[in-house]
């Protein structure tokens, strides 16, 4: 599948500008942010990008998220990140638990402001000496709860935080440069539902590839639809949500990221991200300031 259509947020020579990329280009959508537009019934966003405006000179793709916007995770919804899980913590029957239960685990993971996107860094925690990138399949909904599209995103976590007390996964998941997403939102018309894309992975430390692994979301063990229902129980998105499902590659316990690491992601039909890894918080301080951290 070549060019499906997405929505991207573009950083323009006129300043941010929200779109319709295709094969043909970027096309100006008649919102002024991702938010006013997730905002709109599904009906209406499909109705804008079926007749956009005119071409827009792109010179960055920007997160995909704004405003009020927010990104949740849900945790544990492949067997071998359940398996994964146990291995390294101290309290291996909470996963087990999840994994089988009706209910999710579901965590906030980061305010639109705080997310990186393809090119940016992804940091790992100066505190914690094992880390691993998760790649995972991104669903976004807007206002009312309705799956809109679909993207990559990449769950930075500190495998030593979680696995020494798992009532640290707030502090093992949440920080900064923790939450990157590819700058599209691929709309469900150009991919279908997301039940058998392939995922795949590689790390590379000094050009040279030392972890690479693949899944597919046939191995989810969760309905993406039934993953949004649970969300949006108990929460309301006037912005829309990205909810990042869960991720089914993890290294094996003896690997640990490194400052420097190169990780890409890659989903059948959504495209890649791609990130270096950056330790501590004063590489994402740009974030705060509302500007950009560096491409690298």
């Amino acid at each position: 599948m070549t060019d499906p259509t997405s929505l991207v947020r573009a950083e323009t020579p006129g300043g941010v500008r929200i779109g319709v990329a295709t094969a043909d280009g970027v096309h100006a959508l008649p919102v002024d942010s991702m938010a006013e537009l997730l905002a709109l019934p599904l009906s209406r966003i499909l109705s804008l990008v079926e007749n956009p405006g005119d071409e827009l000179t792109v010179t960055r793709l920007l997160p995909p998220l704004d405003g009020r916007g927010e990104v949740w995770c849900a945790g544990v919804t492949y067997a071998r990140s359940m398996g994964a899980r146990m291995e390294e913590s101290t309290e291996a029957s909470v996963y087990d638990k999840v994994y089988a239960a009706e209910r999710p685990e579901l965590f906030g993971k980061a305010p639109a402001w705080r997310v990186v996107t393809d090119g940016e860094p992804v940091g790992i925690r100066a505190d914690s000496g094992h880390d691993v990138p998760e790649p995972e399949l991104v669903l976004y909904a807007n206002a009312a709860g309705e799956l809109v599209g679909l993207g990559i995103g990449n769950d930075m976590s500190s495998r030593s935080i979680e696995g020494e007390n798992p009532v640290y996964i707030p502090q093992a998941k949440v920080y900064a440069g923790a939450m990157a997403l590819a700058p599209r939102i691929t709309l469900l018309t150009g991919v279908g539902e997301p039940t058998n894309l392939a995922i795949g992975m590689r790390i590379e430390r000094a050009g040279n590839v030392v972890f690479s692994g693949e899944t597919s979301t046939t191995q989810l063990a969760r309905r993406p639809a039934d993953l949004l229902e649970w969300l949006f129980r108990g929460c309301e998105f006037p912005d829309g949500v990205a909810l990042s499902t869960g991720t089914g590659i993890v290294p094996e316990l003896d690997f640990a990221l490194q400052e420097g690491d190169v990780i890409t992601i890659e989903i059948a039909g959504l495209g890649s991200l791609t990130n270096t890894v950056a330790l501590g918080r004063e590489p994402f301080s740009a974030l705060c300031r509302g500007e950009r951290p560096p491409v690298g």
